[in-house]
């Protein structure tokens, strides 16, 4: 389950962890009282549950009020990869003298908890990883023995920091790695966390909980709004997306193509009630990964109905910045309706999962054999 910033930094607080001054708001008249109170220039952040909001346009700045107003009416109801925005975060803007990054994540493949941290925050650590490797640092936090704070003052001295500010930088290592264990995390991030005049503080702040202990997340389990809208979604190191409707379905479409030579680059269940805006807005999750070359959407329509599929697939297509071949098994309810939505707009489909597996291997070899 992914928390919205804004609760995230409530979280991150009650840790000790310092965050801006911030208020939540749903209106643009709010917003407008937000900054008069906070003071400003403010920064305006859209509040979704997706990456990549900054590049597209969804964390704006405001020198006054009125300008605050102004931009949160432009910014409420606009659609970023899907999600619409429905709130806004309005933040103090932070006199930056310089950015870092820490996150703390489960990593699966080694059974342990992997702390990231970096002197190049505030930008994709993606990037970094890719430009320059050697500026992340990386730590396994061996589940059996205790992780103290003079190992995360130890990482914050091998991150390269300036020496009075290891013992801070140590401590927000320490406080992030708390929450992640207190809250049964999949991932907490903080990019960036900056040094100001004032201190060091929390920019920014994700914190993704894992399904499996909502049962023991008491005070996490009530913020699972618009639940019937999210879905579980995992990256995995392929390059074919794999969409379903169902755990069982996509895990299916995952063995499938395995079977024909190819390899999954996500893991994505829209649940069995998925809507045309979820199916638009997972389809545009998956797009947005520069990894996936192919996408393979495995619908088996019962609850989740082939014509709104349909509908959202020509959604996506219609203004996609980035085109994906798309491989679409689509049968089920009302698959008349949603094969003859597809065939109007010139999408190809099959009805077989075998048959769709196949041509999403046989599209990627194409497109590795033209290189």
């Amino acid at each position: 389950m992914k928390i919205y910033e804004y609760r995230a930094k409530e979280i991150f607080s009650e840790e000790g962890i310092t965050i801006p001054r911030s208020r939540m708001v749903k209106t643009a008249e709010d917003a407008l009282q937000a900054a008069e109170e906070i003071g400003v220039p403010v920064a305006i952040k859209s509040q979704v549950l997706v990456g990549g909001r900054g590049k597209a346009g969804g964390i704006r700045f405001a020198k006054n009020p009125s300008e605050a107003y102004e931009v949160a009416q432009e910014l409420l109801g606009m659609e970023i990869k899907g999600e619409k925005v429905n709130k806004l975060l309005v933040e103090e803007k932070l006199a930056i003298e310089s950015e870092y990054y820490l996150s703390v994540a489960l990593d699966r493949s080694a059974r342990q908890a992997l702390i990231m941290t970096s002197t190049e925050g505030g930008v994709d650590i993606e990037q970094v990883a890719l430009q320059n490797p050697e500026k992340i640092l990386k730590f396994h936090v061996n589940p059996l023995q205790e992780f103290l704070p003079y190992m995360a003052r130890d990482m914050a001295r091998k991150m390269g920091v300036n020496d009075p500010l290891i013992p801070s930088i140590g401590s927000y290592i320490f406080k992030l790695y708390t929450v992640f264990q207190i809250y049964d995390a999949n991932l907490v991030e903080i990019n960036p966390l900056v040094v100001t005049s004032n201190g060091i503080v929390a920019a920014d702040a994700k914190l993704d909980v894992d399904d499996d202990s909502l049962y023991r997340q008491k005070k996490l389990a009530h913020l699972q709004e618009g639940s019937q809208d999210e879905f579980a979604y995992v990256e995995l190191d392929g390059d074919i997306a794999v969409i379903g409707n169902g755990a069982g379905l996509t895990l299916s479409g995952m063995d499938m193509l395995h079977l024909y030579g190819g390899k999954p680059a996500t893991f994505l269940d829209i649940g069995g009630g998925a809507s045309q805006e979820n199916i638009a807005r997972a389809l545009n999750l998956v797009i947005s990964n520069p990894r996936v070359k192919v996408v393979f959407l495995n619908v088996l329509g019962g609850i989740t109905r082939a014509d709104d599929v349909a509908r959202g697939i020509i959604d996506v297509m219609s203004q996609a910045k980035r085109m994906v071949p798309l491989v679409i098994r689509l049968t089920g309810t009302n698959e008349e309706e949603g094969q003859r939505l597809l065939n109007e707009a010139g999408v190809s489909f099959e009805t077989s999962m075998e048959a769709a597996a196949q041509r999403a291997v046989e599209i990627l070899d194409g497109i590795r054999n033209t290189k």
